[in-house]
């Protein structure tokens, strides 16, 4: 990267940094169980509200006592079920037309962080319905409070629950971009461990894996605050704990819990400071080719590490000891070295490939050019890379 984007890129992210403690930033309040939902509509009275899932799931009967418990309380509810793995433009459109139709006066979002994501711009479209999905790209865009929004995370890892970010997909393009504005935190998060116990074991590793991406993304780059650390640590000690508990044996309940506390945790984290080049690489590979997010952060988080190598030794080094990844007595180089074992430790427990098989080296110029509008100078990496840069790190991602 030339010298003038670097300096460019680094008072960005300084004066960032220095906003945060003005920012407004909030955690929504946290609801343990499902049942609480109903009670909640009925005391601030919504009469009909829009549930936002995906097929699967209330295939499944994992949204059938809420369903009948919402009906039961005599508050209109419409479902759309049609959210895809990678929420697109057409996804929210249709679900805000049903918004509109039936009068709904708030959201329960009930799936992963796809439908999460999704949930959160259509309840930004209902209060800016002049403004297109596209036109919120990027920073501070929505402006304005959303609906009552309840996030009801099925997964364990993408942390939109807390988030104040949107990822969605351009079906025309197949650019997959962020939104951020703080309005799209959610108002209520329900952390009920039971929706969780019927996942996939390749699920459960890759949302997993999401939220050590997040907690780790987060704590190397230059814009960590006391409250990020902290919750780093929290996130990655309680994956560390729990995550293969989970994937082992989805009906641990203790194990299914804490990871939920983690993805949530990490995403305090990282709407905070914010993540790095893995999530940018990560976010292409989703738009082009429709890998799912999860997958594609475990995949690519080892390969960062080791690129950025000395660069973030002493960070790592006490996120593994503040975590108990690693022996509070190892030395930096020892400590830092630890982590990256851990974590391709977990990757080949839970078989996660190594590369991305979709990739093809044709298409790299256009990913790394997307990666690098992303990132740059938003991410406060660790070290910067321009798009010829990155494009080295997608060679290295080819089957």
């Amino acid at each position: 990267m030339n010298i003038f984007k670097k300096v460019w890129c680094r008072v960005f992210q300084k004066c960032f940094r220095l906003a945060l403690p003005l920012l407004p930033y909030r955690e929504p309040e946290i609801l343990e169980e499902l049942n609480k939902i109903s009670d909640l509509l009925k005391c601030k009275d919504i009469n009909s509200v829009l549930l936002v899932t995906d097929k699967k799931i209330r295939e499944l009967g994992l949204t059938k006592h809420l369903e009948e418990s919402i009906v039961e309380s005599k508050i209109y509810l419409s479902v759309y079920d049609e959210v895809v793995p990678n929420p697109t433009i057409s996804n929210i459109e249709e679900a805000l037309k049903l918004y509109k139709k039936d009068n709904c006066k708030a959201i329960i979002a009930f799936g992963g962080g796809s439908v999460i994501d999704c949930a959160k711009i259509v309840g930004a479209r209902s209060v800016k319905p002049k403004q297109s999905v596209q036109k919120m790209k990027g920073l501070l865009k929505v402006g304005k409070k959303l609906p009552t929004l309840i996030a009801v995370p099925t997964t364990a890892g993408t942390g939109s629950e807390v988030t104040l970010a949107a990822v969605i997909t351009d079906c025309k393009t197949h650019y997959k971009y962020p939104i951020n504005d703080f309005n799209l935190i959610p108002h209520y998060a329900v952390l009920d461990p039971s929706v969780t116990v019927g996942l996939p074991k390749g699920i459960t590793s890759t949302t997993g894996l999401d939220a050590l991406t997040h907690a780790v993304e987060a704590y190397i780059g230059g814009s960590t605050t006391k409250l990020t650390r902290k919750m780093s640590e929290e996130a990655v000690s309680l994956i560390d704990r729990y995550l293969l508990r989970a994937y082992r044996d989805g009906s641990d309940m203790e194990a299914r819990a804490g990871m939920l506390r983690a993805a949530y945790s990490a995403g305090v984290a990282f709407t905070r400071s914010y993540v790095g080049y893995v999530h940018a690489v990560a976010h292409s590979l989703g738009g082009k080719y429709g890998v799912p997010h999860g997958l594609a952060n475990a995949i690519i988080l080892p390969y960062f590490l080791d690129e950025y190598n000395g660069k973030i030794t002493k960070k790592l080094a006490k996120l593994a000891r503040n975590s108990g990844v690693c022996d509070k007595a190892l030395a930096d180089n020892d400590a830092a070295e630890t982590f990256k074992d851990w974590v391709k430790n977990l990757n080949k427990e839970m078989n996660i490939p190594n590369k991305i098989e979709q990739l093809r080296e044709e298409d790299i110029e256009d990913l790394s050019r997307r990666a690098d509008a992303e990132a740059n100078p938003l991410y406060p990496v660790p070290v910067l890379m321009n798009a010829k840069e990155l494009a080295k790190m997608y060679k290295r991602l080819i089957k």
